[in-house]
């Protein structure tokens, strides 16, 4: 695949750029190596100061960058925007609160005495540097995610990005760089995907973060095995969204239509099964499809266009596929399923109904704004339905039952279970998954420790 900035909303190349030699990826890994052993004894306070100025600088980008995200791979301008804020306070949180999240544990005294020291300490140290592999979707969020905590616990950070955001991916580097962070401290590769395998194996780099589909996923994680490497995956998801008899229709469906379509639905953690108990499934179904229906697509650089084009010609046909065989399996279409003609990778809302265990949609990721249906008789059946799936990212449950609030707490697997709202991710909680939707968490202090050392200083008396 090309490195370049193709405009999804008319298919329109706008910018190319040659992938990196073998001598400037050299300099750039030598240059992090470098860079880790100077930047690794920084303080708190030296680092917290770096990653506030650069949350003020993308503050001051967010226009600028938030068309430059919307022209790379088609979100609504105005999510891109909104992208860059969370970004921003996601930044300021790690910098008020690494410092705290990583400071030295004590052991119970008893324990202390137990081992024959006169002091115990847990410590948390930088690995070194760690490479990034990070996805279109959310080209700002999925890259600050991962490089506050690195940066705010001593690492540094190697990005190579998905092939279609190249100016977003430099972007990124330039922005730490003008925050004032030491060169090398964060750099974006430009390069293919077939060249991640070799940085990988290099022993410069410590370990590795993927966002992305489950093939990256094995690949990275499998080299990295061989290679002894820590890494965290965060891949794709199918994400139930249950409502139960006692929940308050009106808004489980107003949200829902949201859930499914942010960010043109192309997002891992958007809902896309729909699973409905018998007895309300008719009046959330009818809310559902007509607050679908008037959804606004088109010119994502619009500021009233709530849809905008998929980031690619082969996610449409991927998603068109995925519609057609429900289709021919017996789903019927409640509203979209046909592509739109004119240029760009446009594909309507759409709703299924009648889904069986032998469709496509069933059980692969439909990445886009496709949205299945299910009825459940009971719990039971809702929890059934709901896991079965080979993902296991997170999870939304509409219900003002306690007792089903914590039957679905217990019983969903997913990484989250969200209750009466939509899934979305905090600087403060931590995030990923389970099964195949990856392994490892982001965020929070999880998320910060997960690229550290927790080394056990034992003093004796």
């Amino acid at each position: 695949m090309p490195i370049a900035t193709v405009n999804p909303a008319n298919g329109e190349t706008l910018k190319t750029y040659e992938p990196m030699d073998e001598d400037e990826l050299e300099r750039r890994l030598e240059l992090a190596e470098a860079t880790f052993r100077t930047y690794r004894t920084t303080s708190f306070a030296e680092r917290a100061r770096l990653l506030t100025r650069a949350a003020e600088l993308l503050d001051e980008d967010r226009r600028e960058i938030g068309r430059v995200v919307t022209t790379e791979m088609g979100k609504p301008v105005r999510q891109a925007r909104a992208e860059a804020a969370k970004c921003a306070k996601a930044m300021r949180w790690y910098a008020e609160h690494a410092e705290r999240l990583l400071a030295d544990e004590e052991p119970a005294e008893s324990d202390v005495r137990d081992s024959g020291a006169a002091r115990v300490r847990v410590r948390y140290r930088p690995l070194g540097p760690v490479l990034a592999v990070m996805p279109w979707n959310f080209p700002l969020w999925q890259v600050v995610r991962f490089a506050a905590p690195a940066l705010m616990a001593g690492n540094v950070g190697l990005l190579k990005h998905a092939s279609n955001v190249p100016q977003t991916a430099l972007y990124l580097e330039d922005l730490f760089h003008r925050a004032g962070f030491p060169e090398g401290c964060f750099q974006t590769l430009l390069i293919g995907s077939g060249a991640v395998d070799d940085v990988l194996r290099d022993e410069r780099v410590k370990a590795a973060t993927l966002t992305g589909s489950e093939p990256a996923g094995r690949a990275v994680a499998s080299t990295a095995g061989e290679m002894i490497k820590k890494t965290v995956l965060e891949l794709g998801g199918s994400d139930p969204y249950i409502v139960m008899p006692s929940a308050d229709l009106d808004r489980a469906a107003e949200v829902a239509v949201t859930a499914r379509v942010q960010n043109n639905g192309q997002s891992c953690i958007a809902a896309k099964r729909f699973i409905v108990h018998t007895d309300v499934y008719d009046a959330f179904a009818e809310k559902f499809v007509a607050g679908m229906r008037a959804l606004k697509v088109g010119d994502p650089l619009a500021e009233d266009t709530e849809i905008g084009p998929l980031a690619s010609e082969r996610g449409r046909d991927d998603l068109e596929e995925l519609v057609d065989d429900a289709r021919h399996g017996g789903a019927t279409v409640l509203c979209g399923g046909e592509r739109p003609d004119g240029p760009g990778w446009y594909y309507p809302p759409t709703v299924l109904s009648g889904i069986t265990r032998e469709m496509r949609v069933h059980r692969e990721e439909a990445f886009g704004p496709v949205a299945t249906l299910y009825r459940a008789d009971d719990v039971d059946e809702a929890v059934l339905i709901a896991n079965d799936s080979d993902f296991g990212l997170s999870s939304n449950v509409w219900t003002r039952d306690e007792a089903e609030v914590e039957r679905f707490a217990r019983d969903l697997e997913a990484g989250s279970v969200y209750v009466n709202g939509m899934t979305a991710s905090h600087p403060a909680f931590p995030f990923g998954g389970v099964k195949r939707s990856g392994y490892g968490r982001e965020l929070s202090g999880h998320g910060i420790r997960e690229f550290c050392n927790i080394t056990t200083v034992w003093q004796g008396a």
